[in-house]
């Protein structure tokens, strides 16, 4: 079986854009991946194009760690976020041709089963105005579909600092999400690299009487003296990661105990190739993994059959239920969050189990939508026009 043409597809939502890639083979199978990237569809679809002609066309798609090491080594120059993300598409197809191939579903081959459920939290469901109570009506309606955790950050469009009334109405948005939920709830609260350490520490403070399952991302990514204070001065869980794309970056993170969960995401760090290495080390610190999730329906496949398979597998972030809900439509049978369960259960079928509809996924075409959360009202997830912070003169 070797791979003869890449097939890119981009789908266009007002906030993001989807892009899925398809392998097919000289013996007529196709596989699929998919990849969410930030503002750089054209860089990727360049990035997969370039890659691709190297070192994917003409390969045999079991050879995933022949291929992976063309794009991280071959090309010398040090992979990041368009790198890693090309090349997590082209990998997860290939995983999914291997399943094909084999007549399993991809978990079974990274491992076989260690669950019968894959924990999922929401997230993309607070799209209404930035007050308490409409915040909290939303929460309810997560809980209603049988979700157990939700994420959401209540700080609006801060950067690095946090004014005293800002930090009360984002800790009055989280404490009415709390009443409405009730204790059994996760609720992660997510800060988006937004603050200086000092910010990050004072909302930390504020919040752990709310008992949120973690903060994430407290300081921007390549803050490790930020992250280090924010540690210190907290009894909150850490999570961080989603903005990681070498392993060389989780050193200090693991080996300070500065990270209580990983959320390196699959889509940026190679795919599935790439992340079984990040759980791998992070369960010798015992650490878990609880992946980002921002794609669509074949991405988020992928890490469903991560979480089967994975040990130290935490829980999957989701989008789909609240966010552009149609993109399920994208697939033919996409797997979605049970209401009794709360997660995901185990898919059965070959490879990822998913095929992509072309017909449908042409409807909506490639649009340019970018997202900026630093713009006031984006969690309305309305998109960013293509203008925005561009000054001519």
């Amino acid at each position: 079986m070797k791979i003869t043409q890449i097939v890119t597809t981009v789908v266009g939502t007002p906030w993001r854009e989807l892009t899925f890639v398809e392998l097919e083979t000289d013996d007529g199978r196709v596989g699929v991946g998919e990849v969410r990237m930030v503002n750089k569809t054209e860089t990727l679809l360049a990035a997969i194009s370039e890659l691709g002609d190297r070192y994917v066309i003409g390969s045999d798609p079991f050879d995933v760690e022949r291929i992976a090491g063309g794009v991280l080594w071959k090309e010398y120059g040090r992979a990041g976020e368009v790198a890693q993300s090309a090349l997590a598409a082209i990998d997860i197809a290939c995983w999914d041709l291997i399943g094909q191939a084999c007549g399993q579903p991809v978990w079974r081959l990274l491992g076989g089963r260690f669950r019968d459920t894959v924990p999922a939290y929401a997230n993309g469901w607070y799209q209404g105005d930035r007050e308490p109570e409409t915040i909290a009506e939303l929460a309810r309606t997560v809980v209603a579909r049988g979700y157990r955790g939700l994420k959401l950050d209540p700080f609006g469009a801060a950067t690095a600092e946090l004014s005293e009334a800002e930090l009360r109405r984002s800790v009055t948005i989280v404490s009415a999400v709390r009443e409405a939920v009730g204790d059994d709830v996760q609720i992660m609260v997510e800060m988006h690299g937004r603050f200086r350490s000092a910010t990050a520490i004072r909302a930390a403070a504020a919040l752990e009487h709310l008992a949120p399952t973690w903060i994430e991302e407290p300081v921007p990514p390549g803050n490790v003296h930020g992250l280090r204070n924010v540690r210190r001065s907290t009894r909150l869980p850490i999570a961080t990661g989603e903005r990681i794309h070498e392993l060389e970056e989780l050193a200090p993170l693991l080996e300070e105990g500065l990270v209580d969960t990983v959320q390196v995401d699959m889509t940026h760090f190679g795919g599935f190739t790439g992340l079984r290495r990040v759980a791998a080390w992070a369960s010798a610190y015992n650490v878990p993994v609880a992946p980002h999730n921002v794609c669509g329906p074949v991405g988020t496949a992928a890490n469903v059959h991560l979480g089967v398979a994975t040990p130290n597998f935490q829980i999957l972030e989701h989008f789909n239920d609240f966010a552009d809900s149609w993109v399920l439509d994208l697939v033919d049978a996409p797997l979605t969050v049970d209401a009794v369960s709360g997660g995901f259960s185990v898919p059965e079928r070959p490879g990822l189990g998913v095929r992509l509809d072309r017909e449908r996924a042409a409807e909506h075409p490639s649009n340019g939508a970018t997202f900026n959360l630093f713009a006031v009202g984006w969690e309305r997830r309305d998109g960013t026009p293509l203008t925005a912070g561009i000054s001519s003169h």
